[in-house]
């Protein structure tokens, strides 16, 4: 008959392996050196990739989903600022493609720049511009936190 006072502790606790008190281990291993902290992700430049990528891609999509509501509801939305919409959406499908590239940040932020001056097509294109422009400085701030 064992009691709790046979349990084995220490290293002869499950299989020999000890764990530190407290039950979990850091995720990424021992912390460096030089006290900087690690994202904790496996590939942070993937991950940021990853998330430029899916906000071009939202945003591509909901510029293309919007131009029905937009002439329904907003009334009289011309034939340029359907185009402009169409030549935008296409422009974030292509940048999500190229996120891998150094310059796909910054054609980003001049793609939500020329989404603020479609405004002046139609006044929703520019609310969506402000929408957007805060989703992808939020991205830019993730990628600055995680990339250094």
């Amino acid at each position: 008959m064992t009691g709790p006072q046979q349990r084995p502790t220490g290293p002869e606790q499950a299989g020999g392996v000890e764990r530190p008190p407290g039950g979990s281990e850091p995720a990424g291993g021992s912390e460096p050196a030089g006290g900087v902290r690690r994202s904790g992700l496996r590939n942070p430049d993937k991950a940021v990739r990853g998330l430029g990528a899916g906000t071009m891609s939202l945003e591509a999509l909901v510029l293309l989903l919007a131009i029905q509501p937009i002439r329904v509801v907003g009334g009289d939305l011309s034939g340029a600022a359907i185009g402009a919409i169409v030549a935008l959406a296409v422009a974030c499908v292509v940048l999500a493609g190229m996120m891998r590239r150094p310059w796909a940040w910054h054609a980003g932020t001049v793609i939500q720049g020329l989404l603020l001056l479609s405004g002046l097509l139609h006044w929703s294109l520019f609310a969506l511009g402000v929408m957007f422009a805060l989703v992808w400085a939020y991205a830019l701030h993730v990628r600055r936190v995680i990339l250094g």
